[in-house]
């Protein structure tokens, strides 16, 4: 479990595919001294487990299922990422519940800047945006977000200094593939209305 709250922005140092997946380590100075393998990482909002580690690097391994499903098949060496620790037991919860399990991929629709901040378009799926409400939770790149707006393609966030500046978030432009996880309570609410078991 995640609150969305990124602690630190990686760079990816390496990484090697096969057919039985992608292995990709990550340089991670603020993380990497307190982790130990077997710990779970959100890694640009997609839970994975460390398989390796050294005092300034992470090292994952992402199966077939995890690529695609998310934007990480496509990361580069020099890449930028999104990481978070798994929340703990008495930690504080600033953003909202994360899974870190992505529902889907969007796509950057626009950044347009907005006062000291940016407003950001994405574009999402149907089957994505009926679980967001204006106001509600979404996390774009493991990023806890408030939804601003929302229309037939997608979905509008409002981003502050402190977001663009602390997360890979700053960079993205029209066109950008993002990883989206909708509010899980959202999920458990629509399928307890459904009456389903």
């Amino acid at each position: 479990m995640f609150t969305g709250l990124v602690r630190e922005v990686g760079t990816v140092l390496s990484r090697v595919g096969s057919d039985g997946g992608l292995r990709v380590t990550i340089a991670a100075p603020l993380t990497a001294p307190s982790a130990e393998p077997g710990d779970s990482i959100a890694v640009d909002g997609v839970c994975l487990t460390v398989v390796a580690r050294d005092e300034t690097t992470l090292t994952f391994e992402a199966v077939p299922e995890t690529l695609a499903r998310t934007t990480l098949a496509g990361v580069e060496r020099g890449a930028r990422v999104n990481l978070e620790p798994a929340l703990r037991v008495g930690d504080q919860l600033g953003g909202h519940l994360v899974q870190g399990h992505v529902d889907g991929v969007g796509a950057v629709r626009s950044v347009e800047p907005e006062g000291d901040g940016r407003r950001l378009w994405v574009n999402a799926s149907p089957e994505l945006s009926r679980y967001l409400a204006v106001k509600g939770s979404v996390a774009v790149d493991g990023t806890s977000l408030t939804v601003a707006s929302l229309d037939e393609a997608g979905f509008a966030v409002a981003l502050v200094p402190h977001t663009l500046a602390a997360t890979t978030l700053g960079a993205l432009g029209a066109g950008d593939a993002v990883n989206l996880e909708v509010d899980v309570l959202a999920k458990y609410v629509e399928r307890l209305m459904r009456g389903e078991d």
